[in-house]
């Protein structure tokens, strides 16, 4: 079965040659890895770039289909693997992780704390803010907003080499706004992401060939419906239902009614539609074939909907997979055909957990929901009326409680002692640490995976915009007290499940190896720039050695 990026790259991108066109479709189709490259470590550096995260594509998740993939991820296995990678903070959400990707820091210093928090100070009625959005826009709240990069404080690589070289090019496209912004930055040559209903961006820029191709091409598919997916063998034993809520899970092939847009959008499809329009943009633009590196940033967000949606451990997930790996191998089929000389990383912004319920059944009957009287509300009005003050007493955004700027000054230590206190005494939470225990903790030079809680919470603690209190549940607490129709399962907590994630470097003729110690997100901006000469400093990640020699390429 053709991939859908097969499809809607033939739509999308311009026609290859006929030996190219075949060599793109053989390596579509095939059903073995990639021949092994010569070994070598090239020295020049690269003219491309091309960074790519799927969203909720946790270490366990790369652990238990690494032997499936044939294809795109295949050939990204013969580079230098780092299977342990780290989303060090306690975050670990969409818009904190992908503003770490490109960046080369944490979630303390870009400000993106959360996918939303609270600013009491908005100029408008609502007062919780989304990562990506400008709240000052009349008339919008944080889930009808006006996308925005206001709210990310420091640079991207993109940003990094156009002040190095303005001759290089800075390219984002992404199924989510989120994860386009944040790992493009605030100078972009050209940003997409998929809007609901079309591919869009953020102020107002003129629709380049590239993409309006492919809105024409996603706006065919979407008309016509889909049938259910083909499974794959490997497969085959997770296509089972199971019931979470009022809905069965757990075996759907992504079958779709004509005009859908929000099954397309929790698909394989999507991603499909993302990397072609990718592949056209390169081509169109000629990234890659300058006098300066170019770097384009891949959000494949597919995955993640999928999660949330079905749960990371059933049949979905695992047709997900099976999808991406042929959609990588399109793309990169595409690539080669070019001739283009490019490096690839791939991570992931954080990872995920599987749904309690089918968690219960294989072997792991603690698993739990989390109750809702460990909501924020429920807790303000009790302290409320135990301290006789008028509500609204706290409010809450993700994990985040701040005190309401309503609650006298001489009453919000109390407050936050009671709220504190309430909360560290529920058998579900692990921790509740105010503001002032986050800010005293230190980031360690030690392994991230040896970090304390508070630790992790100082690592994505912004006092501009954190709140006074972070709660963290236990381990296997799913935070999502009543499941429904494309939420049953999530991450966001400081376990490890949520923060480890693949980091996989892959170049033509590269020299591969693996690497099992733990590495970070961080590592990524430092490593890439050593690959292209261009100097950065005061970064909080590493250079990572790609070389499994005796040769550095950090040096």
């Amino acid at each position: 079965m053709k991939a859908f990026a097969a499809a809607l790259l033939a739509s999308i991108a311009l026609p290859l040659t006929a030996g190219a066109a075949a060599a793109q479709e053989a390596a579509l189709e095939s059903a073995q890895p990639a021949a092994p490259p010569t070994l070598g470590t090239p020295r020049t550096p690269p003219k491309l770039i091309v960074a790519i995260s799927v969203d909720q594509f946790s270490a366990d998740l790369f652990a238990q289909y690494r032997n499936r993939f044939t294809d795109g991820f295949a050939r990204l296995l013969q580079g230098a693997v780092f299977p342990s990678g780290y989303q060090s903070h306690a975050a670990t959400e969409t818009c904190p992780g992908h503003s770490t990707i490109l960046t080369g820091m944490r979630p303390n210093h870009t400000g993106i704390v959360a996918n939303n928090w609270i600013n009491q100070k908005a100029p408008r009625e609502d007062k919780e803010v989304y990562c990506a959005e400008n709240e000052s826009v009349p008339g919008t709240d944080h889930n009808n907003y006006k996308p925005a990069d206001l709210h990310l404080k420091v640079p991207t690589l993109g940003e990094m080499m156009k002040a190095a070289n303005p001759a290089s090019r800075v390219v984002s496209v992404a199924g989510k706004d989120r994860a386009a912004i944040m790992m493009g930055g605030h100078k972009v040559d050209e940003l997409w992401f998929w809007g609901g209903k079309d591919f869009i961006s953020y102020d107002g820029r003129r629709v380049p060939p590239a993409v309006q191709r492919g809105r024409d091409a996603v706006a065919k598919l979407i008309a016509q419906p889909q049938e259910p997916l083909p499974v794959p063998s490997f497969c085959r034993p997770l296509m089972q239902p199971i019931q979470v809520g009022n809905q069965t899970i757990g075996n759907t092939r992504f079958a779709r009614a004509a005009g859908d847009t929000r099954a397309f959008r929790a698909s394989p499809a999507l991603d499909g539609a993302v990397f072609a329009i990718a592949a056209g943009l390169i081509q169109d633009m000629k990234l890659g074939q300058g006098s300066a590196p170019d770097i384009i940033s891949i959000g494949a967000s597919a995955t993640d909907y999928i999660g949330h949606a079905y749960g990371p451990g059933g049949g979905e997930t695992c047709l997900q997979m099976a999808e991406l790996d042929k959609t990588l191998g399109g793309f990169f089929a595409a690539l080669d055909s070019w001739g283009l000389d490019y490096e690839v990383v791939l991570t992931a912004d954080h990872g995920g957990h599987d749904v309690a319920e089918r968690q219960q059944q294989r072997a792991m009957p603690m698993e739990a929901r989390v109750t809702t009287d460990v909501s924020v509300k429920a807790i303000g009005e009790a302290i409320g009326k135990q301290l006789g003050i008028a509500g609204p007493v706290l409010l809450g955004s993700e994990g985040d409680v701040y005190v309401a700027d309503s609650v006298p000054a001489n009453r919000e230590q109390a407050v936050i002692a009671e709220a504190a206190k309430r909360l560290r005494a529920h058998p579900q939470v692990a921790a509740a640490f105010t503001r002032e225990e986050i800010a005293a903790a230190t980031i360690p030079t030690t392994p991230p995976e040896t970090w304390t809680l508070a630790q992790r919470a100082h690592a994505s603690y912004d006092p501009a915009r954190s709140g006074d209190i972070l709660i963290l549940l236990n381990p296997r607490v799913t935070g999502i007290p009543t499941p429904g129709p494309g939420y049953v399962a999530t991450h966001g907590s400081p376990w490890d499940y949520d923060r480890r994630v693949p980091i996989l470097f892959w170049r033509k003729d590269m020299a591969g190896f693996e690497q099992p110690q733990s590495v970070e997100t961080v590592d990524i901006v430092p490593t890439l720039a050593a690959t292209i000469s261009l100097p950065v400093r005061g970064l909080d990640g590493r250079c990572l050695d790609l070389d499994s020699g005796p040769g550095d390429t950090c040096r």
